[in-house]
């Protein structure tokens, strides 16, 4: 290795270390509010036009669909304001915040996958695991957020358990045992991060 790749090296490590150790202000308000929204149309929409039981395959496309969407505003709206209020760092921060939340989101679509293939009767369990999967994500990214996103966390492990003790009783899936505990999260986030940019402000 050269003086020049090493040197470059180095300052690649540096600005990973910084931007690890800086809080990080990509996730917006409005996008987190959207997503919310979008699983109250979504859950909305599934009950008054499909039979979950006899479609269970739609119910899951659809709220795969609808993350995809989700995924999709966030990451857009994360993109612009890392630029904005990371400048320099903005890539980095960026990378840190998908690697942090990354494998809750895998482990959720590889769960889905097998229940699906294997134990298809079993995909029931799917609303709840994946809401505890989405709280466990967030407190994986708990160190570089404002602190309050722990309510966050805590209300989708909540909801999730919630969720799985509910449909144990009729191991039916239900668009608002999805849609309900999804959009109060996201609302919640929202707030706290609207609330937590506003600190911000006064502060500065």
């Amino acid at each position: 290795m050269s003086d020049l790749d090493k040197a470059l090296a180095d300052i690649g490590e540096i600005r990973s270390r910084i931007a690890a150790g800086t809080a990080f202000r990509g996730y917006g308000p409005t996008a987190l509010a959207a997503t919310g929204g979008l699983a109250l149309a979504t859950a909305g929409a599934q009950a008054a036009w499909l039979d979950s039981a006899a479609s269970p395959l739609v119910f899951f496309a659809g709220w795969v669909a609808t993350a995809c969407v989700a995924a999709a505003l966030i990451g857009a709206e994360m993109i612009g304001r890392s630029r904005r209020l990371h400048s320099g760092l903005a890539d980095a921060m960026i990378y840190n915040a998908v690697e942090q939340f990354l494998p809750a989101a895998a482990s959720g679509l590889l769960l889905g996958g097998v229940l699906a293939i294997f134990a298809p009767d079993a995909e029931w369990l799917l609303p709840g695991l994946w809401q505890i999967l989405v709280g466990l994500g967030i407190f994986a990214s708990f160190r570089s957020l404002p602190r309050g996103v722990a309510l966050a966390g805590g209300w989708y492990v909540a909801a999730g358990l919630a969720a799985l003790a509910l449909a144990s009783e009729t191991r039916t899936l239900s668009p608002w045992a999805m849609g309900a505990p999804f959009a109060i999260g996201q609302f919640l986030l929202a707030a706290i991060m609207h609330f937590a940019a506003s600190d911000d402000d006064g502060q500065a």
